[in-house]
């Protein structure tokens, strides 16, 4: 069984369409998106004894924030330590581990749910399941990329479109079980991830299944390499560096940085969106998780969006649109909210979000610009520990400032202003490090044949 999941037993033959690749990335990451939609289940674990209403013994939103945040960071651990083991090993293998551990993650959490263990959650949701979330994370994309050398950040679009998309499908999923599940004794949430955690392993596994890689040497039709980038006029290299020496250089930190700062304002708002709307704009906790669909529209529309705007614009462009508009707008959210217009603080939101969404999906391309195609999904596993720090910065800035200042006696409606303007400088100093990033020097280009490499 175990050479049916071998890379050599999924490399396409001659005259297989690339274009049904993408669905196979699709089924990964609708799946593992669910965590962006992690905020719908964080009112009802508040209520988990007291079912109608937080009792006592119920965990509060600062515990719960940190599942979030293990997932996030085990994601990124996961992407780094994980990126040479997927080239090697191929994206079929890896899907599958994907699958096992995203849909486990939910049982094991499920079990921490109805004996009231907070630490399993952490370890089911948070570790296993973030372990799943960084594995299949990467596993197309590096695939998608090879698939489309002439339209790099269409492919990485692609791929990662549906990350951003998967709270579209998670929200509703989540509440309509949640709903189903409920009883006067239940708020129906261990029973709920039991459900999803199923359905997530089937879909992942048909990812893995139907999975294709290109053949060595392959090219699409009418491509040229060379043609493309004289058009494009961008800092695009035609060498490649190697994952270890990508390590030693500048652009590799600084790139980390730019992802860093970038995530890290976003994702605080991705995090808490539901409490959020109720808070800030007094939403219904039904609104607030239809709220949580649009952001997921808008975070997997801005993937597909900005990503190919990046194939034309470049990505350095790209990347200082995020960090200007971004200001700007976590300038205004305060004040939008306090005027109580609900349809311009749904709007800013949606473009942060679209913006935070593009970054993840432009990230790729941007690697492959700078450090060529051999390496880059080994190279994108390591930056994503960016992701990891920045997925518990930010939403433990955002809850234990906005606890901080609720303790202090301000309006939970009010509790968010410091944070979104400490946001604001967030994306200024990434504004710095992106324009600092330069093409890499001749020193670090790998001299050797790129097949031998492992």
């Amino acid at each position: 069984m175990a050479g049916f999941f071998d890379k050599s037993r999924i490399v396409a033959r001659p005259g297989f369409n690339r274009w049904m690749v993408p669905p196979a990335a699709l089924c990964i990451h609708l799946c593992i998106g669910q965590v962006y939609a992690f905020s719908v289940f964080k009112i009802p674990l508040t209520r988990i004894i007291g079912v109608n209403e937080s009792a006592a013994a119920d965990w509060d939103q600062a515990t719960l924030a940190w599942i979030f945040s293990l997932a996030i960071a085990a994601l990124g651990l996961a992407a780094a330590f994980g990126g040479q083991w997927l080239e090697r090993v191929g994206p079929r293998k890896a899907m599958a581990l994907a699958a096992a551990c995203f849909g486990g993650g939910f049982i094991v959490a499920a079990f921490g749910v109805w004996w009231h263990q907070i630490w399993l959650i952490y370890l089911g949701y948070g570790v296993i399941g973030g372990i799943g979330l960084g594995i299949g994370y990467i596993s197309p994309v590096s695939t998608l990329i090879k698939w489309f050398p002439d339209r790099p950040g269409l492919a990485t679009g692609m791929a990662i479109m549906g990350f951003g998309g998967g709270a579209m499908i998670g929200s509703p999923l989540a509440t309509n079980l949640m709903a189903f599940f409920a009883s006067p004794t239940s708020a129906g949430v261990g029973a709920t991830f039991i459900t999803m955690g199923v359905i997530y392993f089937i879909f992942m596994m048909i990812g893995a299944l139907i999975v294709r890689i290109p053949a060595a040497g392959w090219q699409p039709a009418g491509h040229d390499p060379d043609a493309a980038d004289r058009k494009q006029n961008k800092m695009i290299t035609r060498n490649h560096v190697h994952v270890n020496q990508a390590m030693k250089t500048p652009q590799f930190y600084l790139i980390w940085l730019v992802l860093f700062l970038n995530v890290t304002a976003g994702i605080a708002l991705l995090e808490q969106a539901s409490p959020m709307a109720q808070e800030m704009v007094g939403t219904s906790a039904a609104a607030a998780a239809g709220f949580v669909g649009v952001l997921s529209i808008f975070n997997m529309a801005g993937r597909f969006f900005w990503a190919s705007t990046s194939d034309t614009i470049g990505r350095k462009p790209t990347y200082a649109v995020f960090f200007i508009l971004g200001m700007l707008l976590y300038a205004v959210v305060p004040s939008v909210a306090a005027g109580g217009s609900i349809v311009l603080f749904v709007l800013a939101c949606c473009v942060i979000v679209s913006m935070y969404g593009g970054g993840f999906a432009t990230v790729p391309a941007y690697l492959k610009d700078i450090f060529g195609t051999m390496h880059v999904g080994a190279i994108h596993g390591r930056l994503l520990t960016a992701w990891a720090a920045a997925g518990v910065v930010g939403p433990v800035l955002l809850n234990e400032l906005r606890e901080g200042r609720i303790a202090a006696g301000v309006p939970p409606a009010d509790a968010y202003t410091t944070t979104l303007y400490i946001m604001v400088a967030l994306l200024g100093l990434g504004l710095i490090c992106n324009l600092l990033v330069r093409p890499v020097a001749d020193k670090h280009h790998y001299a050797g044949e790129i097949n031998e490499v492992a």
